[in-house]
């Protein structure tokens, strides 16, 4: 059954996004684990998977168990864009970096809500954390500053 979602257009922007998540600043989402008590999933929103490419590799520095808290380096992933930093944004322990991003790492684009997962981290999403309406909100001002900028949103096209 598909996720239910908020439709979120910005001009030339335009996602959805899955309204029980929680989500960061920093463009990642958080999605509780049915079943698994403090169990999450953490992932890259569309903006960020827009921003970055297809992903081709990543890596975890953190070990399972090991501390994790927001803003602490937990791997890295390469694109066809770019390279970046994965950031923690749960206060918690590591679980496990999603073994399937080693067969195919552009499922992270393709479907990052679901199939398409970072890693799993046991623990509590980080305070300031949004709900969909206020990561929606925080993205328009972003998007609006991008456009104010002169970059451009071609790239950004998608449902």
């Amino acid at each position: 059954m598909p996720l239910p979602t908020v439709r979120f257009k910005h001009a030339r922007f335009s996602a959805r996004f899955p309204e029980a998540y929680r989500y960061s600043k920093s463009h990642y989402w958080m999605a509780a684990v049915e079943g698994e008590p403090n169990l999450w999933r953490v992932g890259f929103t569309k903006f960020a998977t827009r921003m970055l490419g297809e992903l081709v590799d990543c890596e975890w520095q953190l070990k399972v168990g090991e501390a994790m808290e927001p803003g602490k380096i937990v791997g890295w992933v390469e694109g066809f864009k770019a390279a970046s930093d994965v950031y923690g944004v749960m206060n918690g322990t590591f679980a496990e970096g999603n073994p399937y991003l080693k067969q195919d790492a552009c499922i992270v684009r393709t479907d990052p809500y679901e199939v398409g997962w970072l890693y799993s981290a046991h623990g509590e999403p980080e305070a300031d954390s949004l709900d969909v309406h206020g990561y929606i909100d925080y993205l328009s001002g972003i998007i609006q500053r991008m456009a104010e900028e002169g970059h451009g949103e071609e790239e950004m096209v998608e449902d």
